[in-house]
């Protein structure tokens, strides 16, 4: 029996999530475009707990293999989909209702190949309004650039038939790190349109603790270096990192070298800490724009961004010599 067409799938990638993924699955049904013009799938990662049952429970369509990372299960989503657009989030996100609408409409303009929405979070602790943050800075980039070279798949959406023939997600990034910044470089390339959609929300947990955040920044600057590797150019501008972030890096990974220096040699605390004061002055321009939105978060900001960019720096480097072989 023929199946009812669908206009959009929305794949959901899941591994071990039997925890959050109720909450975004009844956030899917919440949407008002109507039920019967899309489909859910969520792609089962090799999950040890009842991650399948919990997407069965709720009437997504459940698709089983073995664990191998996001991006293969995004993959195997695609692949199975019948809608002509594809829509991605992640099983610790809740769409809200008008999400999927407003991630369709950019389809409109038949030039239009990619799209990402934003995130917003309910969470009150410090680390993870600090977050949000950093991502309201880079979704000012975005929307001054018009068109942008980088979605995210937390809220991103690919017309289906490019993305196949782009050969979807690469595969050997076998964690949530990078594997859309990998796909959105490929696919800017090849001079296809992408566009941010600023008011298509999914509510996010943030990291919750600071340890817990410096992390998840330590990785995405490891698995970057890789992506870098293969894109030089977007080392120098990517549409949607802040320049003055990648000086920070820049500056972290130098403080990482400074620092044996300093344990045996007294001339280079000078240097050491000229290089962290000029850390925290970058941030100031952030903290200014922030202060109107948290003003503690804003207050303490330059001495996390030099937290931050130690972890940056630390996991450049790393990546940086690991990607050598990669």
């Amino acid at each position: 029996m023929d199946q009812h067409p669908v206009r959009a799938s929305v794949v959901v990638p899941a591994y071990n999530a039997a925890d959050v993924l109720p909450a975004t699955l009844a956030a899917l049904a919440r949407q008002t475009l109507p039920a019967e013009d899309f489909e859910v799938i969520v792609v089962d990662d090799g999950s040890r707990d009842a991650t399948a049952d919990a997407a069965q429970k709720a009437g997504a369509l459940v698709i089983r293999q073995e664990n191998q990372g996001p991006g293969a299960a995004r993959n195997a989503g695609a692949r199975q989909a019948r809608g002509e657009i594809l829509l991605f989030t992640d099983a610790d996100c809740e769409p809200e209702p008008h999400w999927l609408e407003r991630m369709l409409a950019p389809f409109a303009d038949p030039a239009i190949i990619g799209a990402q929405g934003t995130y917003l979070t309910r969470q009150r602790s410090l680390a993870a309004r600090f977050t949000q943050l950093e991502f309201e800075d880079r979704y000012r980039i975005q929307k001054r650039a018009g068109r942008i070279c980088l979605v995210a798949t937390y809220a991103a959406a690919y017309r289906r038939e490019v993305f196949l023939e782009r050969g979807g997600f690469d595969a050997r990034f076998t964690v949530a790190n990078n594997e859309d910044t990998e796909l959105s470089y490929r696919l800017a390339e090849c001079g296809c349109a992408m566009v941010l959609v600023a008011d298509a929300y999914v509510y996010h947990r943030h990291p919750a603790t600071f340890r817990r955040y410096l992390r998840i920044k330590f990785t995405r600057a490891y698995w970057r270096m890789f992506v870098y590797r293969d894109y030089p150019k977007k080392c120098a501008s990517d549409g949607y990192t802040p320049q003055v972030v990648k000086f920070q890096a820049l500056a972290g990974a130098a403080l990482w070298g400074l620092a044996p220096l300093v344990a045996l040699f007294s001339f280079w605390r000078g240097p050491f800490w000229l290089v962290a004061a000029g850390v925290a002055a970058s941030s100031l321009p952030f903290a200014a724009r922030a202060l109107a939105r948290d003003k503690t978060a804003a207050l303490l900001s330059p001495g996390l961004v030099v937290l931050r960019s130690l972890a940056f720096g630390a996991g450049s480097l790393l990546g940086v010599w690991k990607a050598r072989t990669w």
